[in-house]
């Protein structure tokens, strides 16, 4: 049930949108569905969800999103990108679609795909020293992968070999996997524990 908490749009061009809004009603935000730059102006904070992300790049700048988003991100919006929403927030991004330029915030090179096709995806699960225990419950959908990080970033989580597949940049966290397909919940908070 959505609550009086902050308010946190979701991304709403493609992909998991509705599993993203669920999971934070749950959590007692407001929410709203992102589609229109009119959308972007009461939130507190905003959620990329996973998809396509060569789709939603282009779809950033057919619906006029792209500035003002860019626009609000500059400004110090909070923002949570799983997957594709991960690639979105990163400042660099190696195997791009065509055109796809990243919104950047996360001080990160990203490798788009980099664990297969759709028939490749896994669930792991990762230790995490930043949210205890239990491991977190991670599911890999095409996901992306974390190659290189700046001096600002932190690491959340990382797979036994070492890859960082979780990240946070000051206001900016950014997952390679879906929280919202295992009902893992403490990267949404983390969200709003920064929405005040």
């Amino acid at each position: 049930m959505a609550g009086s908490g902050p308010r946190v749009g979701v991304l709403a061009l493609q992909g998991g949108v509705r599993e993203h809004i669920r999971l934070l009603d749950e959590l007692g935000a407001r929410t709203s569905a992102v589609r229109r730059p009119e959308d972007l102006e009461e939130i507190d904070g905003i959620v990329l969800p996973g998809g396509e992300s060569g789709a939603i790049s282009r779809l950033l700048d057919v619906v006029g999103l792209r500035e003002p988003l860019l626009a609000r991100l500059r400004e110090g919006l909070p923002a949570y990108g799983t997957c594709a929403g991960l690639i979105l927030l990163a400042d660099r991004v190696e195997g791009a679609a065509p055109g796809q330029r990243p919104l950047g915030g996360i001080d990160a090179t990203v490798r788009r795909n980099a664990f297969g096709r759709q028939n490749e995806s896994f669930e792991a699960d990762l230790a995490s020293p930043d949210l205890g225990d239990p491991p977190v419950r991670a599911a890999f959908i095409r996901a992306p992968v974390v190659v290189q990080v700046g001096a600002s970033v932190r690491v959340l989580a990382a797979l036994p070999d070492g890859r960082p597949v979780a990240v946070e940049d000051g206001v900016r966290i950014g997952t390679s996997f879906h929280p919202e397909v295992t009902g893992e919940t403490r990267f949404h908070r983390r969200l709003l524990d920064r929405l005040g």
